[in-house]
């Protein structure tokens, strides 16, 4: 049994199926049993279940940890995503104060140029 994860373009999400391989008589050939797990949240990274046998699983086997398409804790990837966001937050402070800084230069330099028009007659 492995985990295989398949990225469908058409919906850019990535699902997740745990696969089974077996050999099949007839064809003569090793074929495998797909069946979906849930599907990776971007965000977090973590598999998030899909349907009533997705979350049956999660919550029977009791391991989140298996089902994290990065192995990591939820309660690390949380702390780790707070921290990034109030990085975020103060980026974000940091630049509104350059562009209010930038905007009014910016209308003092227009009414110089205003100004400079006006007195060469333009």
């Amino acid at each position: 049994m492995a985990i295989i994860k398949q990225y469908h373009k058409d919906t850019d999400t990535t699902y997740v199926y745990e696969s089974t391989s077996y050999w099949d008589p007839v064809k003569k050939q090793s074929r495998s049993k797909r069946r979906v797990i849930g599907k990776v949240d971007p965000i977090t990274g973590d598999i998030v279940p899909t349907g009533k046998r997705g979350g049956n699983r999660r919550s029977r086997t009791g391991d989140s940890k298996k089902l994290s398409a990065e192995g990591g804790d939820n309660g690390d990837q949380t702390a780790s995503l707070k921290k990034r966001l109030a990085e975020c937050l103060k980026e974000n402070e940091q630049m509104k104060k350059e562009l209010r800084k930038l905007r009014s230069e910016n209308s003092r330099m227009a009414a110089t140029m205003k100004k400079i028009n006006e007195m060469s007659g333009m």
